[in-house]
């Protein structure tokens, strides 16, 4: 398990991360509301407010709560459990202000809400006959990792991996996440995990970054602090 704790940020306007902060709290908030509900009505919430692919396809239909295409913006604000929760917060809390602070927060809640929908919409058409509700922010979340790799590839991240602290490459981190999902495809997602929405949320992300990256950010830019070079003089 590969689980950020902190990254370098050499922000240029030194700004506040209002729009991640705001989506942490957000998801937060839903879930302990969610807690906080009978079961009963829990089943009925998750059934309404959860992505099914066979409601999107009309391959199946069901009593749900309002129009079932609304469910690709709810769904990602719905969590499965503290774990599923934290990952997704975590990832966001450490990679999300530098991609906010790239293309502002206005457009980054945009890229953000559309790297999801995008992700549940490959998920969908993989799935187009599932009855099972699929919830979580990892689609989006997996979109702000490939906007970060292509922004800060080099940056250095402190993470939590077999039970020690290492600080590593951005794209070391990245990659071993990428490479986990990888694997986790290839067991045909055995546990209940959306893989191929995550997938489908890094080919999303790239392609977003690109298009929304105000010209003055650069791509692929290794922030480093070479040594300063002191000069000495001769008597």
């Amino acid at each position: 398990m590969v689980f950020p704790l902190y990254d370098d940020n050499p922000f240029k306007h030194a700004t506040m991360p209002y729009a991640t902060w705001g989506l942490i709290a957000l998801n937060i908030a839903l879930f302990v509301v969610m807690l906080a509900t009978p079961d009963d009505q829990q089943t009925r919430v998750v059934l309404g407010y959860a992505v099914v692919p066979a409601h999107l396809t009309d391959t199946f239909t069901d009593l749900t709560i309002g129009w079932p295409e609304v469910t690709l913006l709810t769904g990602l604000f719905l969590h499965a459990g503290w774990a599923h929760l934290l990952g997704n917060m975590v990832y966001l809390w450490v990679f999300g202000d530098d991609i906010e602070e790239a293309l502002g927060r206005l457009r980054f809640l945009a890229f953000y809400l559309l790297a999801g929908i995008a992700a549940t919409l490959v998920y969908v058409a993989f799935n187009t006959q599932s009855t099972v509700p699929m919830v979580g922010a990892s689609g989006a979340v997996s979109g702000v990792l490939a906007a970060y790799l292509m922004l800060r590839p080099c940056a250095k991240v402190t993470v939590f991996v077999l039970r020690i602290v290492v600080r590593v490459r951005a794209y070391w981190v990245i990659g071993a996440w990428a490479l986990l999902q990888l694997l986790g495809l290839r067991g045909n997602g055995d546990e209940g995990v959306a893989y191929i929405a995550h997938f489908g949320g890094l080919v999303a992300g790239a392609l977003l970054f690109l298009a929304m990256r105000p010209p003055e950010v650069t791509l692929f830019e290794c922030i480093e602090h070479p040594h300063e070079v002191r000069l000495v003089r001769h008597r």
